[in-house]
């Protein structure tokens, strides 16, 4: 891909569900996480994500990128955390690096996209992404805050059926597959790659905490739609 192609950085990028959809849509990608992800398919950077973006800030680096991506933790937002612990009665604290990341991300000055599950985040919901939406075997439902730009929001479809597996103690059947979890029906591994369309990595982990890259081959493309518009 030629240098002047755009190039988004990827903050919190896991197994790089988020930055397969940039690059099919034309992007040059660099990733940042806090672990290991030797399946990573792009430049990758092994660190604390706000601090490694704080310092392309600061030394000005920041300014080769279109567009920075980030997918930071927010367990206590997560539909399945606060659901689960609250039917359990369980408590305790859990990580939400949602608003240092935006303070940090509006200081770049430049577009940007906050990913999170569907539930209770901190995050203005301007789309919400479903499976499908790209004829895809999985919903995995994420909402998105785009910040200094814009885009119509898509039709959300109806969906064809259920999840399939158990569910609060009842098996159901349906066209979905659960991409989360172990055990009671959830997916297997191939079964997680095939309905995501992820092929490089096969780690059970990095499967359940990815995105299809369907979806930022969207938004990546609508950005590159809403900046011509923009100069045109």
């Amino acid at each position: 891909m030629p240098e002047t192609a755009p190039r988004v950085l990827d903050l919190f990028s896991c197994s790089g569900g988020a930055g397969w959809g940039y690059h099919l849509a034309g992007y040059l990608v660099d990733g940042c996480d806090i672990a290991d992800r030797p399946r990573y398919p792009f430049a990758y950077h092994r660190g604390d994500a706000l601090a490694y973006l704080n310092r392309l800030i600061d030394t000005g680096e920041i300014a080769r990128y279109t567009l920075v991506h980030a997918s930071p933790p927010c367990q206590a937002g997560c539909a399945l955390t606060v659901g689960t612990n609250h039917s359990q009665g369980w408590g305790g604290e859990h990580e939400d690096l949602v608003a240092p990341t935006r303070t940090l991300l509006d200081r770049t000055g430049l577009p940007y996209v906050i990913e999170q599950p569907n539930g209770r985040a901190e995050i203005r919901k301007d789309l919400t992404l479903c499976g499908e939406m790209f004829h895809l075997d999985v919903l995995r439902h994420r909402n998105f805050e785009l910040g200094r730009w814009s885009t119509p929001k898509p039709t959300h479809p109806k969906h064809r059926g259920y999840v399939r597996g158990h569910r609060h103690g009842i098996r159901r059947e349906g066209p979905y597959v659960a991409a989360y979890g172990k055990g009671g029906g959830k997916a297997t591994v191939p079964e997680m790659q095939a309905a995501m369309g992820i092929t490089w990595t096969d780690v059970h982990e990095e499967l359940t905490e990815a995105i299809p890259p369907a979806y930022t081959r969207w938004i990546g493309t609508a950005f590159l739609t809403a900046r011509q518009e923009v100069f045109a």
